[in-house]
């Protein structure tokens, strides 16, 4: 890979790592100007804020975040300096983790990196589902849905509130999975769709909250109707040779921080 030499800096707080980041590249101030790469230090939270700020390569970086498992994460502030270092020569890759989720409402489109969430307003929401694959929409589902609502995700958010959900783990990059949240009714089961695919969800009863991630685009009404397919926006992480975690160590890392937090 080409030789880092301009960064922007996304963190939730003022590290003093972030000195030796200014001393060693030239930095700017708005996601907008042009970067290499961007270097995201905290949570969960802060990478996922990153990836909406910034279309090019991330580097999430463990800022050592109290509650958070730091699952994007594969190095801390201790390996600052070995990370830098790399970063300046060009070792390191740029890995495509999946495309980003696009939501579309009232025309206007916003993009969600963990999933697209129907939340219900008070009591049960009521919706129906349609799909949109190679330019013919049909009913998904010939039920009315009720219960909370539904999540709708893909590869990345799969271990996110879906696993939480009793969602299924995704690790095909070209799917996305609809999971229903305490669902009543003859149907509970996750859906799975091909990358191709729009998913239609209009309300057919009551009230919801259409959440991107944790950001609330608008509470919806009988009649309702939104869109989520998988963006043409590849989410791109920043990895180094040696100081890589697998799959299964993320996994690992993230059930026991789930587990700590029922103690």
């Amino acid at each position: 890979m080409k030789r880092v030499k301009k960064v922007f800096i996304n963190a939730k707080r003022d590290y003093k790592e972030i000195s030796l980041i200014k001393a060693n590249f030239e930095t700017v101030e708005s996601p907008d100007e042009k970067a290499d790469i961007c270097i995201s230090i905290g949570g969960d939270g802060t990478f996922i804020e990153s990836s909406r700020m910034f279309n090019g390569p991330i580097l999430p970086i463990n800022g050592l975040e109290k509650g958070s498992a730091s699952y994007y994460s594969d190095i801390d502030l201790s390996s600052m300096e070995t990370a830098i270092k790399m970063l300046k020569k060009g070792d390191y890759k740029v890995v495509e983790l999946s495309n980003k989720i696009k939501v579309t409402y009232k025309n206007k489109s916003y993009y969600a990196i963990n999933e697209a969430l129907l939340r219900n307003y008070s009591g049960n929401v009521y919706f129906e589902l349609y799909m949109k694959l190679r330019g013919k929409r049909e009913r998904l589902y010939p039920y009315v849905m009720a219960g909370d609502g539904m999540l709708i995700t893909s590869t990345i958010g799969s271990t996110a509130y879906n696993m939480s959900a009793n969602g299924p783990i995704i690790l095909d990059e070209g799917t996305m999975c609809l999971t229903f949240l305490n669902a009543s009714g003859p149907f509970k089961n996750s859906i799975i769709v091909n990358s191709g695919a729009t998913i239609y969800a209009k309300v057919a009863k009551y009230k919801g909250i259409l959440k991107s991630d944790e950001k609330t685009i608008a509470t919806l009404s009988k009649g309702d109707e939104f869109s989520v397919s998988l963006s043409d926006n590849a989410l791109k992480v920043v990895k180094f040779n040696g100081l890589y975690e697998t799959f299964s160590e993320k996994l690992e890392k993230l059930i026991k921080s789930r587990m700590l937090e029922k103690f």
